[in-house]
């Protein structure tokens, strides 16, 4: 189980979506036999807001794969001017734009950073994204804002490795594979002190308060432009990466199943 936001968060999604997957997540958590959430955070979480007994919990961190490729230094500068423009800091934010990974703040955050900086927003459109595109041609950020949509494998990963800094400012999230993603690919983490992401990002990420767009920007702005803090970032990110294997997900989640076997 990622998470239970439609049942802790009224502003997230429809009612009607709310109503439903409550139901059905309230009915599959009482049924089980064993829960497996993949933080800390969700297990607490539905420890507060459902019946499931703390006995029936067990959390199992996702995992990450490793880049197919590496770029050199020389190419990631390369293919950032290609995407963003000579000379300009490129941010990129991974997930649907939605109110629930806070696209808004991370956008009004950007006008607070100089105009070299420019965003890239990798996903497509949820819950809330019509405010998100209107707010975006309201405030002239056309020339600043890249809304790519989905993307393939492959061109996210290059995505990664061209960026400056990876911004993670979601409001509720159950893991947060993105944070782990950009970090396997030597990219610096921007991300909230919310939910489960310090769980994932440890000590290699910044952490911002959500909703503060000025602290949103000073934190990418020190993630970009301190060199020292830069490198500090990129090398436990990569050290961190390499601790959320897909084995040992694999591994961990068979002992539960034999555990229910057993009973």
């Amino acid at each position: 189980m990622f998470d239970i936001f439609p049942i802790t968060g009224q502003e997230y999604s429809t009612a009607d979506f709310r109503r439903k997957f409550s139901a059905l997540l309230l009915e599959a958590a009482e049924r089980a036999t064993r829960v497996i959430t993949s933080s800390r955070y969700t297990a607490e979480q539905l420890l507060v807001h459902t019946s499931v007994s703390e006995d029936k919990l067990r959390v199992i961190p996702l995992g990450v794969d490793p880049p197919s490729s590496t770029l050199s230094p020389g190419e990631r500068l390369s293919a950032r001017a290609r995407l963003v423009g000579e000379g300009n800091e490129m941010i990129l934010s991974v997930g649907v734009l939605q109110t629930r990974k806070n696209t808004l703040n991370a956008l009004r955050a950007l006008e607070k950073l100089p105009d070299r900086y420019r965003l890239i927003l990798v996903g497509g459109d949820g819950y809330g994204s019509a405010t998100i595109h209107d707010y975006i041609r309201r405030q002239g950020l056309g020339p600043r804002v890249q809304v790519r949509g989905y993307v393939t494998l492959e061109e996210l990963q290059s995505l990664y490795q061209s960026a400056s800094v990876l911004l993670f400012p979601s409001l509720e999230e159950g893991f947060g594979i993105p944070v782990l993603e950009a970090m396997a690919n030597g990219l610096p983490v921007v991300a909230s002190r919310t939910a489960s992401l310090p769980e994932v990002g440890g000590e290699a990420a910044l952490y911002v308060d959500p909703h503060d767009p000025q602290d949103i920007a000073d934190k990418v702005l020190r993630a970009v432009e301190d060199s020292e803090l830069r490198r500090k970032m990129i090398q436990q990110g990569l050290k961190r990466a390499q601790e959320f294997s897909w084995r040992r997900v694999a591994e961990a989640t068979l002992k539960v199943y034999d555990e229910v076997l057993s009973l």
